[in-house]
């Protein structure tokens, strides 16, 4: 062969696609195919599969492996003269390394890609039983099958049949081999057979004639004695016949298996029996059954055994399925099983995951799966196992948008095309896009992108999955804006009915107050309802992630109403990625928040991600310098306060946002924030706020009263939780009050200007308003309600000096200046420091006098008919029984330990855990209770809008603090077992450190 020939051949190669011309050549110049080397009709035909080298390679290996010399002419001459056998041969040999291996093990079978007959088009059940009928055992049963899936594949890459019809007949297959995997195991034990009835239901993707190449066969088993014989010999009989079908199909031999059967879909998954009875299915799915498993028997269709008992079977389990959308938390427990699905993908799998990922075929069918179980009870036309059937009548039913379901269907075929091509390659069960560009190359090639295989492919696949990520949510709530916003004449739309059903399913107490907000909201051809018909859909689908989505789209549209007219509104929602997600959160996670912001609906532009948002708390200092700025432009005290309120309001909201927003987690981080730091957050953010709010009080009162200078020095010193920086929303700010007269001041007229100035302040913070009132709560001054209000400096000392109490000591733990003037404030906790931290701890009277206040506290305090277990403050386990733990220990080492010093719960516990006086273990409990009974507390105010210190009695509120917490629907049960245990735990800690130590 001359240079020139060899080089012309080389880029003749080259240009039909070889990658490896070099190696081409070689293989063209073998024994075998030296005849047809320059054949352009074969070259040609070969350039036209997935992958040219495969295909000639395979080529090769069969001929070769041809048992003699007429065997291999006549297959070389059928090829280069029979179009159709040329085009599938070839086409399986260059899709499939694994069809290719089989042809070189059974070099006969080729001459099942011969026939081209109209019927051969789209076999069915009855010629792929003809087709495995002669096969006797399992080994021949796993030839006649490969023999029948290289017809299926032949017309699949040939594009014969499309990807619908490839799924269907692989159904089909999978039907004759289960049928004729049953005879096999029958013919085994013809007593067990004769003994039983068992119908095999083919459930899944088989179930529904949409199967894989490659995929675990999933069915269940129906038996029933035969007249006269015993149910449990009956029974067992069938149970072994069952396993030996399983076996025939899924055991590995030397040629290799079939396929898995899973019976895991069964009633009670792998812990149940293998077989039941048609009753005893039955008396499962009424009184046992999860809604995942009503969806999986969408599917569910007799194939194979006594069919007559199968068909009994599916209509006995078909009313069940079609009343399943009307159980409680149904939408929420589907798409709960859809993101454990999501979550349980490895992170370096995901962004592969054709199937389970987020864009992938798993979107598509649960959207059209949810779709079906709500209307198909009223609409018979939904029954199809078959997604794309399914996703058709849904169209046609006007459930689902005719241009959404197109495009829908169009990413779904894609997405399957590529899911069969990857694993007809090898015949292995995988959804992973593969990573090698080689096999990129033959999977692009194979479906038909030539000019760029990999490039082309990449963007087609990451276009159709970014179509169903933007649709498969959306395909659920968009119709219902279609119903109510008729906008294109002669479309059909939801019925009301309809809409009414598929409210409800979503969770909707009162549906046709919700289709009206949707009316209120989307009717129109304004830019204005335009936004809103883009932006409900998403957001329809937070409110149904809530525990009340009735009150988050009311709380929409009215924030909508208040604020349309405004130009940033919409916009900050449309192009701000987060702050249409934290609006909806807020909107529906209880009253607190929605009120704090319809009093100023511009708070809205917190929610955002830009520059101007932002839901981090602000610093005091920051806080503080606003308001005093405020205060400072006012006209007078009520006009001053109320601008301090007006901020205080907003920074709530703000707050509040932050914590809701944390608690419920996003799409983007959905794991929520750490409980504790959000404990921390509340807090701090509520305390800081608060003490900036007194301290423009307080100078607003001086500036309306005395101008510049009172005549006296004045600060305030909070306590309790507000010392503790651990305010709640519904807190009070605990204070004691100090003054001390100025030099040269008239001592009455001083203690008269301190007491005008709390009385002042007490009225101003409390005057009716759009704002949150804030109370002042004194009571924990000496002598209580009977002492005065305000005392000098020298009466704290005076009294600490002689009258203090042991429990006046444990307050004062608490203590921290928080407003007003900060040298007075300094030198009062220099006066209480001995107090709180005795030099010599406390002695043992003292400490049994704390344990008699506790213990009485928690007889008397505990108020009638509350369950002691649930109350996050009195009850066992407690807030009380932490703090007063913790507060033992400051006031017995506080001097010695300076880490104890604080007036905050956690970091002194944290330091005594460092200290070592509590094991890390007993410090972890105390924490976790802590934390738990604040959260808690904090959740009842977010929800109800109003303090308590127990879990709500109602439902509905029940549910949204079990959201806040992290419980998802149905689960109200294990948030309250999981309170209680924690509590217990807590109890038994204090029990030994508080009582015991």
């Amino acid at each position: 062969m001359t240079p020139g020939r060899r080089s012309s051949t080389f880029t003749r190669l080259l240009r039909h696609g070889f990658t490896d011309p070099s190696g081409a050549e070689r293989l063209l110049d073998s024994a075998g195919l030296d005849a047809v080397r320059d054949d352009p009709v074969l070259l040609e035909a070969l350039g036209a599969t997935a992958d040219p080298d495969l295909a000639l390679h395979g080529v090769v290996r069969l001929l070769e492996a041809q048992p003699d010399p007429t065997a291999r002419r006549e297959l070389l001459d059928t090829l280069t003269a029979s179009k159709p056998l040329r085009d599938r041969l070839l086409g399986v040999l260059g899709a499939s390394a694994a069809l290719a291996d089989h042809l070189a093990r059974h070099s006969g079978d080729w001459q099942a890609l011969v026939t081209y007959e109209p019927r051969d088009l789209h076999r069915g059940v009855a010629e792929f039983e003809r087709g495995l009928a002669e096969a006797a055992d399992p080994i021949a049963l796993r030839v006649a099958y490969r023999r029948c899936l290289l017809s299926i594949a032949a017309r699949d890459v040939c594009g014969t049949i499309d990807i619908e019809e490839t799924a269907a007949e692989l159904a089909d297959l999978a039907t004759a081999t289960l049928r004729r995997a049953l005879a096999l195991a029958s013919s085994d034990a013809p007593g067990d057979a004769a003994m039983c009835r068992l119908a095999v239901i083919a459930m899944g993707k088989c179930g529904g004639n949409e199967l894989n190449y490659v995929s675990d066969v999933d069915v269940i088993f129906v038996g029933e004695g035969v007249e006269g014989a015993d149910e449990g010999k009956a029974l067992q009989a069938a149970t072994r016949l069952a396993s030996h079908m399983m076996r025939i199909c899924s055991e590995t031999t030397v040629e290799g298996s079939i396929w898995p059967v899973d019976a895991n879909l069964r009633p009670e998954g792998r812990n149940g029996p293998l077989v039941r009875t048609l009753s005893s299915h039955l008396a499962y799915y009424q009184r046992w059954a999860k809604t995942w498993e009503f969806q999986a028997l969408l599917k569910a269709r007799p194939v194979a055994g006594d069919l007559e008992l199968g068909e009994e079977y599916v209509a006995a389990v078909g009313p069940l399925v079609w009343q399943a959308a009307e159980r409680e938390n149904f939408v929420a427990d589907v798409q709960k099983m859809r993101r454990r699905v999501i979550e349980n993908i490895p992170v370096a799998e995901v962004e592969r995951e054709l199937k389970l990922g987020p864009g992938g075929l798993r979107d598509v069918e649960f959207a059209v799966q949810l779709l079906q179980l709500v209307h198909g009870r009223a609409d018979t036309s939904l029954h199809s196992g078959s997604t794309l059937k399914a996703l058709r009548a849904l169209a046609s039913g006007g459930y689902v948008g005719r241009a959404d379901a197109t495009q829908l269907e169009d990413a779904y075929r894609f997405l399957r095309s590529m899911e069969h091509r990857i694993q007809l390659s090898r015949l292995r069960r995988t959804h992973l896009v593969p990573e090698a560009e080689a096999d990129q190359r033959r999977l692009g090639r194979s479906l038909g992108l030539r000019a760029d295989p990999v490039a082309e492919l990449n963007r087609e696949w990451k276009r159709h999955a970014a179509v169903v990520r933007r649709l498969h949510e959306k395909l659920f709530y968009r119709p219902l804006l279609d119903a109510v916003a008729q906008l294109t004449p002669g479309e059909t739309r939801l019925s009301a009915e309809a809409a009414r059903e598929r409210l409800v399913a979503l969770g909707y107490a009162d549906p046709a107050a919700a289709l009206r907000h949707l009316e209120a909201l989307a009717s129109g051809v304004s830019r204005k309802a335009a936004i809103q018909r883009t932006l409900l859909p998403v957001l329809l689908g937070w409110f149904a992630d809530s525990a009340d989505p009735d009150a988050g789209l009311l709380n929409f549209r009215n924030v909508s109403d208040a604020l349309g007219k405004t130009p940033w509104y919409l916009r900050l929602l449309r192009d701000e990625g987060a702050a249409a997600e934290n609006l909806a959160r807020v909107l529906s996670a209880g009253r607190l928040a929605p009120d704090l912001l319809m009093r100023a609906p511009e708070a809205v532009a917190l929610l955002g991600d830009g520059d101007g948002g932002g839901l981090e708390p602000r610093p005091r200092a920051h806080l503080e310098q606003e308001i005093l700025a405020a205060v400072g432009r006012a006209d007078g005290g009520e006009q001053a306060v109320a601008a301090a309120r007006g901020v205080r309001r907003r920074e709530l909201f703000r707050t509040a946002a932050a914590d809701i927003v944390g608690s419920y987690g996003t799409e983007a981080h959905p794991t929520g924030a750490d409980q504790g730091a959000l404990v921390d957050l509340v807090g701090g953010a509520v305390s800081d706020l608060t003490a900036a709010t007194l301290a423009g009080t307080l100078r607003a009162v001086v500036r309306d009263g005395w101008g510049d200078t009172l005549p006296t020095r004045f600060t305030m010193i909070g306590m309790g939780r507000f010392g503790g920086h651990e305010l709640g929303y519904g807190s009070d700010a605990d204070v004691l009050f100090v003054h001390e007269p100025r030099e040269g001041a008239d001592e009455r007229e001083a203690s008269d200007a301190a007491n005008r100035v709390v009385s002042e302040m007490r009225r101003l913070l409390q005057l009716p308003s759009a704002d949150p009132p804030l109370l002042i709560d004194a009571d924990l001054r000496p002598e209580g309600k009977s002492g005065p209000l305000v005392r000098t400096l020298k009466s704290y000392e005076a009294y600490y000096r002689r009258w203090s109490l042991v429990w006046e000591s444990q307050a004062l733990l608490r203590a921290e200046p928080v407003a007003g003037d900060e040298d007075l404030g300094r030198r009062f906790v220099e006066l209480i420091d001995p107090l709180r931290y005795p030099e010599r701890g406390l002695g043992d009277e003292a400490v049994r006098e704390i344990r008699r206040l506790k213990a009485r506290m928690e007889s008397e305090r505990l108020p009638r008919g509350a369950d002691p277990k649930l109350h996050t403050k009195i009850g066992p386990g407690g807030l009380s029984d932490v703090e007063w733990t913790v507060q033992l220990m400051q006031l017995r080492h506080g001097y010695e330990v300076p880490g104890l010093r604080t007036a905050r719960t956690r970091e002194a516990l944290g330091a005594a855990r460092e200290a070592g006086l509590i094991s890390a273990e007993d410090a972890g409990t105390l924490d976790e209770a802590w934390v738990l009974a604040t959260r808690v507390r904090n959740a009842v105010m977010l929800v109800r809008g109003r303090a308590g210190d127990t879990f709500p009695s109602h439902a509905r509120e029940l549910a949204a603090v079990g959201r806040y917490l992290g419980y998802g629907p149905g689960h109200v049960g294990d948030m309250l077992d999981a309170y209680r245990r924690t509590a217990r735990r807590a109890r038994a800690v204090v029990d030994t450190l508080f009582y015991g130590g």
